[in-house]
C-alpha cells in the first residue's frame, strides 16, 4: 500500500521543487499582466482631443489679454492728459484732481479771471512724525522775492526758501472720499509719514 501523503493533519504535503517554481512563475506573470492592464495608455484620439482643447483655451486667453490691454492703456492716457502746463523744475507737482479742487475753491472766492489764486505751501515743526505740512491761500502782496513761485497759470504755488528743501518734488493730489478725503501729499523726501497724511519725518 502507498504511503499516505500526509502523516499528520498539520503537516503540508511534500511538493516537487520544480513544480513549485513553475506555479510561482505563473502567479508572477499573472500579476504583472493585471498591472499592465491597469496602466493602459489612452487612445490617440483622446490625446488629440485634449491637445485641441488646450490650444483653444490658450487662444482664448491670448485674445482676452489683447482686448483688455488697449483699455488699460487708454485709461492711463486719460489720467495723464492735462489741461494745464506744469512749470519747468517745479517744486510742487500738482495732480489733476488737486488742480480741479483748487479751481473750485478759486471760483468760490469769486476771484477775477485775470487774477491767479496764490497757494502758499510750507512745513513747520510738530505733528505725529516731527514735521507738518502747511497750506493756505495768500495775497499777491504776501509773496516775497525769496519765495519760489510755481506758475500754473490760474494757480500760483508759493513756497518759502526753508521749506523748499523739504518739499522739492512733492506731488499734491486730492481725494473726494468721505473717510480720509482731502488733499494728499506724496513727498519723496519723507522717510516716514503719519497715517493722517499731514505729518512726516526726515
Amino acid at each position: 500500500r502507498a504511503p499516505p501523503l500526509c502523516s499528520s493533519p498539520f503537516q503540508l504535503p511534500t511538493m516537487n521543487p520544480c513544480l513549485l517554481n513553475v506555479l510561482l512563475l505563473n502567479a508572477v506573470l499573472f500579476a504583472a499582466s493585471q498591472v499592465c492592464c491597469a496602466f493602459t495608455v489612452a487612445p490617440a484620439s483622446s490625446l488629440s482631443a485634449l491637445q485641441q482643447q488646450r490650444r483653444v483655451f490658450l487662444q482664448s486667453q491670448t485674445t482676452n489679454s489683447a482686448e483688455s490691454a488697449p483699455t488699460e492703456e487708454s485709461d492711463d492716457q486719460e489720467e495723464e492728459e492735462l489741461d494745464y502746463t506744469i512749470p519747468e523744475d517745479a517744486v510742487i507737482q500738482i495732480r489733476p484732481n488737486a488742480m480741479n479742487r483748487l479751481r473750485e475753491l478759486r471760483s468760490q472766492q469769486k476771484t477775477p479771471d485775470d487774477v491767479p489764486l496764490y497757494l502758499r505751501m510750507g512745513v513747520k515743526s510738530g505733528g505725529c512724525s516731527g514735521m507738518s505740512y502747511v497750506m493756505d491761500f495768500c495775497a499777491d502782496s504776501d509773496v516775497t522775492e525769496d519765495d519760489v513761485v510755481d506758475d500754473y497759470e490760474t494757480v500760483h504755488c508759493v513756497v518759502d526758501p526753508k521749506s523748499v528743501l523739504y518739499l522739492y518734488g512733492l506731488e499734491l493730489d486730492y481725494s473726494s472720499e468721505l473717510i480720509g478725503g482731502g488733499f494728499k501729499f506724496f513727498n519723496p523726501n519723507a522717510e516716514e509719514s503719519c497715517g493722517c497724511g499731514s505729518s512726516f519725518g526726515i
